[in-house]
């Protein structure tokens, strides 16, 4: 019994191993462009992954854009050039702050705007005050059997 859960497991191992995928390994010419290297991969986000980085993403194109990132590093690029070749190829979603310009205002200002709303409704609700119509008036004879009652408890 014994040997067969050691069998099971060591094949599970290497079953995991097969699949895990391979890790990019990236010999850099100083430590200075190995920082740079890191800092813009966690700054640009994988197109196909959509909410991870280029660092944390397993995808095949986000390998790719790491390596496009580290040839450009490599070729001297500076960290707004190399920006900008991203943004011209994928567009401005592969930025995690995009810029703030006319096509991202509701983004940027969007929140703030629903929130004053919200705080707007709020406080025109809570300074309203509720007034009774004549309809919903009691009248006399109403309010004394009212009081006969409370009188009786």
């Amino acid at each position: 019994m014994l040997r067969k859960l050691v069998l099971i497991f060591v094949s599970l191992w290497f079953c995991s191993l097969a699949v895990a995928s391979p890790v990019d390994t990236y010999v850099f010419e100083d430590e200075v462009t190995k920082v740079r290297f890191q800092a813009l991969t966690k700054e640009l986000r994988c197109p196909k992954c959509q909410n991870q980085n280029l660092a944390d993403s397993n995808s095949p194109i986000a390998a790719d854009l790491r390596r496009e990132v580290y040839n450009l590093l490599d070729e001297g690029k500076t960290d707004t050039e190399i920006v900008d070749f991203m943004v011209n190829r994928y567009g401005e979603f592969v930025l995690y702050r995009p810029k703030v310009n006319s096509l991202t205002y509701v983004l940027w200002f969007g929140p703030a705007v629903l929130i004053l709303i919200g705080v707007l409704v709020v406080v025109f609700i809570l300074r309203r005050k509720p007034q009774v119509k004549e309809s919903q008036a009691l009248s006399s004879e109403q309010k004394s059997q009212l009081n006969d009652i409370l009188k009786d408890k």
